[in-house]
């Protein structure tokens, strides 16, 4: 055990040891039974597998990059072995590993790789319907934050955009081996109904990331490099950057394309 504590906390993981908790992830996730296919990224010890294979609604899938992780749920017996992946889900095929088909993700996951592990879902929306998920919680809250917060940006807009999200609870760092230094959160994403934003879609990316590259200047400056002069004094771009919705975004992204 504590040789696997150690792998998993050099890979940014810490196992959850409260089953409360663990089963309220598990319950959280694919509630309305719309989902067939569930992938948990970093499994670790089980903790929530052992409630996953419980669920009737889904099929599960499990990976990690850990291989004495691997052995573990092997030899546990909880699921076919052919569900069990010993690999990189940053690396993994999810298009091939489910023939097309959406799925939802579940997992507490690794903290120096959970915001990579939304955009990859984030790559895969059409498929992705849902991720349900432990992260650390200035995180979490940075994720599911509103317009006019201090702490929305690039990764709340750009997730916003196609995904709905709630911050659903916070977890304790003693419910953790080995504990965290910081607190943890729940938070589930479930795919609107947005199949593709009304605009240039990589050039939304790049108004977002040049606005909040200088997210203290107001629009007219941090957007100066993509501004026409024909449009440099509409009243919007008086505004800072975290003072915009998602659609205000694609609005703006409109207007400076057509300028």
């Amino acid at each position: 055990m504590a040789k696997r504590v150690r792998a998993k906390k050099q890979l940014g993981q810490h196992f959850l040891t409260d089953l409360s908790i663990a089963k309220d992830i598990v319950n959280a996730f694919n509630a309305d039974s719309t989902l067939k296919h569930a992938l948990e990224v970093g499994a670790g010890m089980g903790v929530l597998t052992k409630f996953l294979v419980k669920r009737e609604d889904i099929q599960l899938t499990v990976i990690d990059i850990d291989t004495e992780s691997i052995n573990y749920l092997k030899e546990e017996d909880w699921i076919e072995n052919d569900r069990i992946i010993d690999g990189d889900f940053l690396k993994a095929n999810l298009k091939e590993l489910f023939n097309g088909e959406p799925f939802g993700i579940i997992g507490n996951f690794p903290y120096n790789i959970s915001t990579q592990i939304l955009f990859k879902a984030l790559e895969h929306k059409d498929q992705a319907l849902e991720v349900v998920g432990m992260f650390q919680k200035e995180v979490a809250e940075r994720i599911a934050s509103k317009e006019g917060s201090k702490i929305y940006g690039i990764t709340s807009i750009l997730l916003q955009a196609y995904y709905d999200i709630e911050y659903l609870f916070t977890v304790g760092e003693d419910v953790f081996d080995p504990p965290p230094k910081v607190k943890s959160a729940v938070i589930r994403l479930k795919r609107n109904k947005v199949l593709k934003l009304d605009c240039d879609e990589k050039f939304f990316k790049s108004v977002v990331k040049t606005a909040f590259n200088q997210r203290r200047k107001t629009m007219r400056n941090s957007l100066k490099p993509l501004l026409e002069d024909s449009i440099r004094d509409r009243e919007i771009f008086n505004k800072r950057p975290e003072q915009l919705s998602v659609q205000e975004f694609i609005d703006l992204t409109n207007l400076i394309q057509s300028a």
